[in-house]
């Protein structure tokens, strides 16, 4: 899908961005020195993109995490790789706070001079397609994240060092890619922010009837030029997009609430309860009693 293409600048003297957020993610701030600060615009509201890399932990908040054609919840903890031109964005539930490294180390930057850092091309590139961390890994990456703001100079790159050192140690059971696809979207055309605005519409209203006609309209683009740019950059057709969306949002519900699959279904915006079980069971691979079951058991204490 096409995005914004965000453009990061660098503070003087340093040759990577660490940012943090309070409240929202439109409003950021990016680390100058320690415990000195300068307000950024935040892109994370909208669907957009970057060539740098970037490390993103929520510190607090929950919503609806895009990253290419990947969709699904996310809350406090939630941490992410996410690779260069790789299209992101955040659809938050109220306030949300975290934490966000870039940085771009381009294939002949002097980074790589340094024979240490070769197994990094790897994990760079395994995170064009999003990585979320977990487990012990996300806590120690969660921590030296912090630290970074406690440093300046080559204290803080060697942070960064240490930061991807770490990152390196991650295992198929602390990490889990994201999206089928990797993505590098070209630069900014004509169809970027259009298509961004649409994505945001759609993570607002999904809930209620969306019609194509609508969508048109908003991103004033012809019926076939909607579908192709769409399928084209997102991986997935407008309705495999907007069931997506719904069904992520029952899967959350199912997890976290008594009230009955029929009441689920048809308040995540789906209008056909067998449309939904089919649905269901084909992209989870259970059923949705089934899948609140297992839920129930998770949470229940032992013994």
């Amino acid at each position: 899908m096409r995005a914004a293409r965000e453009t990061i600048r660098l503070i003087e003297g340093h040759s990577f961005r660490v940012l943090r957020w309070a409240s929202s993610l439109r409003d950021a701030e990016c680390l100058v020195a320690p415990g000195v600060f300068r307000p950024i615009t935040g892109e994370g509201t909208h669907w957009h993109y970057h060539p740098e890399m970037e490390l993103t932990l929520f510190t607090s908040g929950k919503g609806t995490r895009f990253v290419g054609d990947h969709i699904g919840s996310f809350r406090a903890g939630d941490l992410v790789l996410l690779g260069e031109n790789l299209p992101h964005y955040w659809h938050t539930q109220k306030a949300s706070s975290g934490i966000s490294v870039q940085w771009h180390f381009s294939q002949g930057h002097p980074f790589w001079s340094f024979p240490e850092n070769t197994p990094l091309a790897g994990l760079f590139k395994r995170a064009g397609h999003g990585v979320q961390l977990s487990g012990g890994l996300s806590k120690k990456v969660a921590a030296q994240m912090a630290g970074l703001f406690r440093n300046s100079g080559s204290g803080q790159l060697g942070g960064l060092l240490n930061l991807l050192g770490t990152l390196l140690e991650g295992t198929g059971e602390d990490t889990r890619p994201l999206s089928i696809r990797s993505f590098a979207l070209p630069a900014e055309g004509p169809y970027q922010k259009a298509i961004a605005d649409v994505v945001r519409y759609l993570a607002a209203n999904f809930r209620d009837e969306v019609r194509l006609s609508d969508l048109l309209e908003l991103s004033v683009m012809s019926r076939p030029t909607f579908a192709r740019q769409f399928k084209q950059h997102s991986g997935r057709t407008f309705s495999e997009f907007v069931n997506g969306l719904r069904l992520q949002a029952a899967c959350a519900e199912l997890s976290h609430s008594t009230r009955p699959i029929l009441e689920i279904a048809l308040g995540c915006g789906f209008t056909q309860i067998s449309f939904f079980n089919r649905l269901f069971r084909r992209t989870m691979a259970c059923s949705p009693t089934e899948y609140r079951a297992r839920f129930r058991t998770e949470a229940s204490p032992e013994g």
